[in-house]
């Protein structure tokens, strides 16, 4: 659901970089992040990762964000860094590990993860798996992230 809402004129120095006059502008968006499409059947992931990519569904500019729910013990199988984003992850229920280049975390509910662009992350849920919520970046920078397969091996 989105509220269009005039733009304000070019003059008026808050609208600085926005959208002007004539193009309504979202004032708001509102979606269900459960009603926004599981990307990880996709990718071969399900059913131990179900992976919603709100960005595009909340017609995000300026920011990103995702609903990640883990099955227990699940280990997402690869880690990936970025160019430029910066990320936080929220763990909304469960826990579980989170190796942030060679330093493995120990998380719970509530906690919450600035990773910095350059360091290798990834997430493992725990006994009772997880939930997260993440956020970043939206656009050209959330294609800057580079894959690396089997980079989480004990």
């Amino acid at each position: 659901m989105s509220k269009k809402s005039p733009g304000r004129a070019p003059s008026d120095p808050i609208s600085a970089g926005r959208r002007w006059q004539n193009e309504a502008v979202a004032g708001y968006t509102s979606k269900n992040l459960r009603e926004v499409e599981n990307s990880a059947p996709k990718f071969g992931l399900a059913p131990g990762l179900e992976a919603r990519f709100a960005s595009g569904a909340l017609e995000l500019e300026r920011s990103g964000l995702s609903y990640q729910r883990l099955a227990p013990g699940f280990r997402i199988p690869f880690g990936h860094r970025h160019a430029q984003q910066e990320e936080i992850y929220l763990i909304a229920s469960g826990g579980g590990r989170m190796k942030l280049d060679d330093e493995i975390v120990e998380l719970r509910q509530w906690d919450a993860v600035r990773v910095s662009a350059e360091t290798t992350r990834n997430f493992e849920a725990g006994p009772e798996g997880a939930e997260l919520i993440v956020f970043g970046a939206p656009g050209p920078n959330a294609t800057d992230a580079e894959m690396l397969p089997d980079w989480w091996s004990e």
